[in-house]
């Protein structure tokens, strides 16, 4: 796991000076803390910051071959197969990533189509002056592009792009309402005009500094509903799932697994519980779980902790309290330079700190909401509208509120448009998970996943987001998806059997943050605060902000509250250059 970044040049221009190149590898080195690498072949300039992995003394990157260098961010799965066919006296070092280079020898541009992992991939070819970018399919690893008048830049983040000064800071108001209403932004373009991301599956041709082809993978299979029972269902997921555990494990460094108590991350447990019993032996299986310093909310800790008893792993439960709130979430928004508001970056950014201290990999739950129809969303988006059916997302956050102005009227279109393009799922309720994994998984789950982790130098590793799983689970019928009102029935099945103790088909207390009682002790320091920021003022009427901080405890009220703190503290950090390390009053009183 590693940060990536550089710049191809069109023909005739001059090539960038070394501060340039410094000032970009210096906003990439939280990614990787093992070392930092500058390359300039031929007309490109390559950059690469290191998280050692696998091959811990042979690994470093660029790789070569010939006139080609690669530099990657991520993990292939798959390396030995591939290896095995190609040959391994063809290969110079024992990194995984190097399996993508020696395909693209082979393949060129296809070479992606044969690749199992989460990766962001940079090929340079400088015979030929071709710069080939790619990202694996469901979008785990993040690129970045940004076109140019002398060429083009990339990176696995926007803010190197201007921490380099490649590209000014700015505000796509667009982009904006987005954040504001749904919490992420959608498709390609983000909120810093002039950066837009890589779709998850994009691969991208550039050929003498200039874009000449792209092509996308989808992570889904194509076709229609399997007439499979549900023993066979079973016995397919059980192969995929342990198969996909396994090879997420692999690593030459101590790994561990982010513990909520729920469907997801229990199923990950129990696997990972299951390796270590077929195999007699193995390191200790470390898990972490957060919980919160209030009564208010639903705690799974204790559930988490009985379930991490029962499969064996060495289990803490981290404390997240109000203090942590205020003192950390200014470095927590600094992260999250291409914004997610979602409160579970607190957990999570806390959660990666305190692992830091014992392993250098975990694995966690994500993807299996989405891949296995968990969210009530999808049942209620299928009923009809006079038995409260109602499609996902239909509201935003600041709807009825009359906070902002002017009242955003077009912040679903990114949404809308990738419902419509979704035509080929198998079923209603599949095109409706379809959605969540074009949008709301990349732009939202994976990407505050990667940002909370890479700040602490942590590698993620999702297993439920794999190949092998979503090939055996994608078309199989809705009544597989969902029965008797809860979704993940095939894996709820699968858990009951595997965990017993985890009691799959019980009643789950859910997950949140409590954001707005932390915002409501403060209220009165925080009202004035927020309603004075510029950021706050350009977007929303000020009495209504105050009025609004002074009564945050509606369902409504305390996440448009929530969203606002976040959005003023991002802007103040990413826009205004605040320094992330102060409290958030600090950084809010600061000019």
């Amino acid at each position: 796991m590693c940060g990536i970044g550089g710049i191809v040049y069109k023909p005739g221009a001059t090539l960038r000076d070394d501060a340039t190149l410094a000032r970009f590898a210096s906003a990439l080195a939280h990614r990787g803390p093992d070392g930092i690498k500058i390359e300039r072949l031929g007309r490109a300039d390559l950059i690469h910051a290191r998280l050692s992995i696998i091959d811990l003394e042979g690994g470093d990157q660029p790789i070569h071959a010939g006139p080609a260098a690669m530099i990657a961010n991520g993990e292939i799965y798959n390396d030995p197969v591939i290896r095995t066919k190609i040959g391994n006296d063809h290969y110079t070092t024992g990194s995984d990533c190097e399996s993508a280079l020696r395909l693209w020898q082979r393949d060129t541009r296809d070479f992606a189509l044969h690749l199992r992992g989460m990766y962001a991939i940079a090929i340079y070819d400088a015979d030929h002056d071709t710069l080939v970018l790619t990202r694996d399919p469901f979008g785990i690893k993040p690129l970045y592009i940004a076109e140019l008048t002398d060429g083009i830049a990339f990176a696995s983040e926007a803010a190197p792009l201007i921490a380099a000064g490649l590209v000014p800071p700015g505000i796509d108001t667009v982009k904006r309402a987005e954040l504001l209403q749904l919490q992420f932004t959608t498709g390609s373009p983000t909120i810093f005009p002039g950066i837009t991301r890589l779709l998850p599956g994009e691969n991208l041709h550039i050929q003498s500094g200039s874009i000449t082809n792209r092509t996308r993978q989808s992570p889904l299979p194509a076709g229609p509903v399997e007439q499979i029972d549900e023993e066979t269902a079973l016995t397919r997921l059980d192969s995929a799932l342990m198969d996909s555990v396994r090879v997420h494990e692999r690593a030459d460094v101590p790994f561990g697994l982010f513990l909520s108590g729920g469907i997801d991350s229990s199923t990950v447990l129990a696997a990972m519980s299951r390796l270590r019993r077929e195999a007699g032996q193995g390191a200790p299986l470390l898990a972490w779980t957060a919980t919160f310093d209030t009564n208010n909310i639903a705690n799974e800790s204790e559930h988490a902790a009985r379930l991490a008893k029962a499969a064996g792993a060495i289990h803490e439960i981290v404390h997240v309290t109000r203090e942590d709130f205020w003192r950390h979430l200014p470095a927590i928004a600094g992260c999250m330079d291409d914004p997610v508001a979602d409160y579970a970056i607190i957990p999570t950014w806390l959660l990666a700190r305190r692992a830091r201290e014992s392993a250098t990999v975990v694995l966690s739950g994500e993807g299996g909401d989405e891949l296995f129809a968990g969210y009530g969303r999808y049942r209620r988006a299928l009923r009809p509208w006079w038995r409260g059916g109602r499609k996902m997302r239909h509201k935003g956050i600041f709807d009825g509120l009359d906070i902002l102005r002017p009242e955003p009227t077009h912040w679903r279109t990114g949404l809308a448009t990738t419902e419509r393009s979704i035509i080929n799922a198998p079923t209603r309720l599949a095109a409706l998970q379809a959605a969540d994994i074009a949008e709301w998984l990349p732009n939202d789950l994976l990407l505050k996943l990667d940002r909370c982790l890479m700040d602490h130098g942590l590698e993620g590793r999702t297993p439920l987001l794999d190949p092998a799983v979503a090939s055996a689970i994608w078309r199989l019928p809705d009544t597989l998806r969902i029965r008797d009102g809860k979704g993940k029935y095939l894996l709820r099945r699968w858990l009951e059997r595997e965990l017993p103790d985890s009691h799959p088909f019980a009643p789950k207390q859910g997950f949140t943050v409590p954001v707005g009682e932390w915002i409501a002790q403060e209220s009165a320091r925080l009202a004035p605060l927020i309603a004075s920021q510029p950021s706050i003022a350009a977007i929303a009427d000020p009495d209504r902000v105050r009025s609004l901080f002074r009564d945050v405890h509606t369902r409504k009220t305390g996440p448009a509250a929530w969203t606002l703190l976040f959005y003023a503290l991002w802007h103040r950090i990413h826009l205004e250059g605040a320094d992330r390390n102060g409290d958030v009053f600090e950084t809010l009183s600061s000019r």
